[in-house]
């Protein structure tokens, strides 16, 4: 499957290449990664597990109150909280107050703080692993962190910069309309290998990041013209 008639096929849905290029997100270099704090990659973990299932404009306006409830997602102060102190949030109105997710942040500080020490930082971690097994990530944050399968892993790694592409429905749609055979929502390692073969051609074809051509093949396809 050759890239070149899906990027065109945007450029004509979005009204051109500057209009296109506006709509692409902002890839981090891999020094940019590094200098990223680890309570900032705490924090979009938090951010993305909780809008996991609900409104994504209710978290982000709630977000201030998060950061302020969750120590502005120190590690150190974290990591010290005892039992009863997690359970409190339960009835903290400043949160989303789901034991779920709350547990989700606990167990989460101490997979980022043991992946930093490991890597001179989490970041450190993220930027170095390759975007050309992305699947490979996807499934260490699932096996290693609490509740960072599926599409909240996709959507933690976009959002703090990771070169990476998002399974959003659209991009689903281009690749199986191309001819790749995989499920309406692959998550099976067969299907996700497919997926990272297809995008590492498309890198190779192309030159340009994977989070770019994520996104250019979700514009074009669906309802969302100019």
């Amino acid at each position: 499957m050759r890239f070149k008639p899906i990027h065109e096929r945007a450029l004509a849905r979005k009204g051109g290449a500057e209009a296109l290029e506006a709509l692409l997100p902002a890839v981090k270099s891999k020094r940019q990664l590094h200098q990223l704090g680890d309570d900032r990659y705490l924090s979009m973990m938090t951010k993305c597990i909780n809008q996991a299932g609900f409104s994504w404009k209710v978290i982000e306006n709630k977000w201030p109150q998060f950061e302020e409830a969750f120590l502005g997602f120190d590690l150190g102060k974290l990591s010290l909280l005892s039992p009863e102190q997690w359970e409190a949030y339960t009835q903290d109105r400043r949160v989303v107050r789901n034991w779920q997710k709350i547990k989700a942040l606990r167990d989460n500080v101490f997979f980022v703080s043991d992946v930093s020490a490991q890597h001179g930082g989490f970041g450190r971690f993220i930027a170095d692993w390759p975007p050309a097994d992305q699947i490979g990530l996807m499934a260490h944050l699932k096996k290693h962190g609490s509740r960072l399968g599926g599409q909240s892993a996709l959507w933690f790694l976009r959002r703090v910069g990771k070169d990476c592409f998002v399974l959003s429905k659209d991009v689903v749609v281009t690749l199986r309309g191309g001819g790749l055979d995989i499920a309406e929502q692959p998550s099976s390692q067969r299907d996700l290998k497919k997926v990272q073969a297809q995008f590492n051609d498309w890198h190779e074809e192309t030159g340009l990041p994977y989070s770019h051509l994520s996104r250019i093949a979700a514009c074009s396809v669906g309802e969302d013209f100019l």
